[in-house]
């Protein structure tokens, strides 16, 4: 009963991913994504792009990981994509809700868990840089769709777009072609700053 009540008390707790709102608005505009919406969508863009991959992925290894990258934000918040600041503090304020959550679990599921979030942290297997890559090219995908709501919002330039993705390639260069071709689009249009 120990471990039941562990895992239990873990998945209540990873309930409050509902509350984190991100910057990126969905793909209607009416209102931005939560932290559990985003890692949910990345984990049916994993189940449909795999192929796109450029090495073979454990689907279900890389699933898992997209599903738990964020659940740390839970204690050190969402950190958007460019404020120079906040991502300053990012790293160790990470390290610390993961040391704290993720051994809300029994001992082997504790272990298992903070691996895969660490393995994802780290982008260099093959299962991360695919889960890398979806978690960036996502919100390009949001933005695209919403007319470029939170690109806009935030004055973002196309420079800090490359320069967040510069690793995105490793993961699915076919992915990331059709993310820069809407990157490009929205340059022409407005909606991403020269």
């Amino acid at each position: 009963m120990e471990r039941l009540r562990q895992q239990m008390e873990f998945i209540l707790e990873v309930d409050k991913l509902k509350n984190i709102t991100r910057q990126t608005w969905l793909s209607s505009g009416e209102r931005k994504e939560n932290d559990s919406e985003h890692s949910w969508h990345l984990a049916l863009m994993c189940a449909l792009l795999a192929e796109y991959a450029n090495e073979q992925i454990d689907v279900l290894r890389t699933m898992t990981m997209v599903l738990i990258h964020d659940i740390v934000e839970i204690d050190a918040g969402d950190t958007y994509a460019y404020d120079a600041a906040g991502n300053a503090t990012k790293r160790e304020r990470e390290v610390q809700a993961a040391n704290r959550l993720f051994h809300l679990l029994p001992p082997d599921q504790a272990e298992y868990m903070r691996g895969l979030w660490d393995e994802f942290e780290a982008g260099e297997t093959a299962e991360a840089k695919f889960a890398l890559s979806l978690d960036k090219i996502q919100p390009i995908l949001l933005n695209d769709a919403s007319g470029g709501k939170s690109w806009r919002e935030h004055q973002v330039k196309v420079s800090q777009i490359m320069e967040r993705n510069v690793r995105t390639p490793e993961g699915s260069k076919e992915l990331w072609g059709y993310a820069g071709k809407l990157i490009e689009k929205n340059v022409k249009n407005g909606n991403i700053e020269c």
